[in-house]
């Protein structure tokens, strides 16, 4: 499951690809969240693009989102505190079946 919940908030495992024409959910690659982010993989944009998609969508401050593993990598995992994993599925969610 791409989604879990422990004492420090929810993790989000996703599959990144960096680059593409639009920033958007896709769906699922294996286990992890596909996610297409605009921005190129350099200098770090990616990551910072990608934690400002998640924090919109998710309609949280920015502060409460945070890359605490893959950051060069494009197997990512982000923790996000403040919400329910129920919440958080919820959000992301219909944003992949579209």
């Amino acid at each position: 499951m791409w989604l879990r919940e422990d004492a420090e908030g929810i993790s989000l495992s996703l599959h990144i690809q960096p680059g593409a024409k639009a920033t958007e959910i896709v769906g699922l690659h294996g286990q992890a969240l596909k996610i297409r982010l605009a921005a190129p993989p350099v200098e770090g944009r990616a990551n910072e693009a990608l934690i400002d998609f998640i924090a919109t969508c998710l309609g949280v401050p920015r502060s409460t989102v945070r890359l605490t593993s893959g950051a060069s990598s494009r197997a990512k995992r982000l923790k996000v505190s403040g919400l329910g994993a129920a919440c958080v599925f919820e959000k992301l969610t219909p944003r992949a079946q579209a």
